[in-house]
């Protein structure tokens, strides 16, 4: 018998085609959209992915908060591709790209390619601050929001056997870093939360004493949205007892408290960052093609510059274009949006035709702070409060992959709305092996 290691190795051999191999990196919303446009096409599709699901980011907080099942938001990959014959998936760390062999090597082996698409999305940006990098709660991933909703229930728990008045305010107090759609709407969850849930199961902590406090660095929440979603959300954040601070920023956090440039300090043992990204590159990218957040320098077809047969989509991207001289806007609908024109311009090029330049067609934005509130950008209409949230909720639940987990979404916020309550207040943490340390 073949040891584990060689034998999962050779399982990873992908078939021989005479179809034009394209290797897509990342499944998030670019990668996994041009996967399933180039599915059943004259060519073979290589999708490569850290994890075998694909991820809704913009609910992350509502795992976080107790709100969603992390199962709820995410969904197989494999799945997606029950009947997509020339897609074949892979589960693998990519460690380095190298364009002069077309091929890139990966923790399953080396796989060539024809045409290499670069859509590994984004991570949390600490703006090289080692100090709020190792103390600071992010919340980009799955895994993170887990990690996020164990650490806010253990706290409760913790506060019931404090010593102390301080270290009680240290565990029940929050602070959210960034003032964009995910702090903005993890902030009026926490509010909720401690509004309508916590007191519920922890009924001997005084929750009037509990802050959240919503740190931001420029004069206003919601900076790309209009003026009126900014002013909303920041009143509606207030209605609901949360602690605005504008014009603020913070500049060390040691684990238990935040201090800003002003001189201010923060006491709380949960700072929540969501203060900003950077693009996920790769090794054997040139480093004159990446600019200081991490975006990868592109053409108007989206292809790496210097490069013939290598694209770049997504939020690790950046173009040029009309008003955007400092890149688009690190969203959803510019990465499925360039997805969608990368597909095209794929097979226009297999067959020898020019590509088309990609642009940009801003369809609005949106955020939800609480119940019953929330604010909507469209290109020409803006309106707030209920009818916003129910606008929300509606294209959130439809973006959602899967029946089955659209149904279960609908019915998780139904019961929630009806109960004022969130049924998944569950720690769960994996046990540690023998001789391994537990994670803290």
């Amino acid at each position: 018998m073949l040891p584990f290691a060689e034998a999962f190795f050779m399982s990873s051999h992908l078939p021989s085609s005479q179809s034009p191999r394209i290797v897509i990196l990342g499944a998030g919303f670019a990668g996994l959209r041009l996967a399933r446009k180039l599915a059943n096409k004259p060519v073979q599709v290589v999708l490569i992915d850290k994890n075998n699901f694909h991820q809704f980011q913009p609910l992350f907080y509502q795992v976080a908060t107790a709100g969603l099942a992390p199962s709820s938001i995410a969904f197989p990959i494999r799945k997606v591709f029950h009947k997509a014959h020339n897609v074949h998936f892979r589960v693998a760390e990519v460690d380095r790209i190298d364009t002069l062999s077309n091929s890139i090597h990966t923790s399953i082996g080396s796989i060539s390619y024809d045409k290499l698409v670069i859509a590994t999305g984004a991570d949390t940006n600490y703006f090289n601050n080692k100090q709020i990098e190792a103390h600071a709660l992010p919340m980009k991933s799955v895994q993170e929001s887990l990690y996020l909703r164990n650490r806010i229930l253990e706290c409760m728990e913790a506060a019931l056997v404090a010593d102390s008045d301080e270290e009680r305010a240290a565990l029940m107090n929050v602070v959210v870093v960034g003032g964009g759609p995910t702090g903005t709407e993890v902030s009026g969850a926490l509010a909720e939360m401690r509004s309508f849930v916590l007191p519920k199961d922890y009924p001997e902590l005084d929750f009037d004493t509990m802050e959240i406090h919503l740190i931001e660095a420029s004069p206003r929440l919601l900076g790309p949205m209009s003026k009126d979603a900014s002013k909303r959300s920041e009143d509606f954040l207030r209605s609901m007892g949360v602690k605005v601070e504008v014009n603020t920023l913070v500049e060390s956090y040691d684990g238990h408290t935040v201090t800003t440039k002003d001189g201010r300090t923060f006491i709380t043992n949960s700072l929540i960052w969501a203060a900003g990204i950077k693009g996920n590159v790769l090794e054997g990218i040139p480093e004159e093609l990446i600019i200081a957040n991490g975006r990868v320098k592109v053409d108007s077809t989206n292809k790496m510059l210097g490069s013939d047969n290598v694209f770049v989509i997504g939020d690790v991207a950046i173009m040029e274009e009309g008003n955007f001289t400092k890149g688009h806007p690190q969203v959803a609908q510019v990465a499925i949006q360039q997805a969608d024109q990368l597909y095209v311009n794929l097979l226009s090029q297999l067959k020898g035709k020019k590509m088309k330049p990609f642009h940009y067609k801003d369809l609005g934005s949106m955020a939800t702070i609480g119940r019953n509130k929330a604010v909507v950008d469209l290109p020409y209409i803006k309106f707030q409060g209920f009818v916003a949230w129910v606008f929300w909720l509606f294209i959130h639940l439809m973006s959602i992959l899967g029946v089955k987990n659209k149904f279960f979404i609908f019915l998780e916020w139904t019961v929630n709305y009806f109960t004022y309550d969130q049924s998944l207040r569950l720690v769960i943490k994996q046990k540690p092996r023998d001789g391994e340390a537990s994670v803290k």
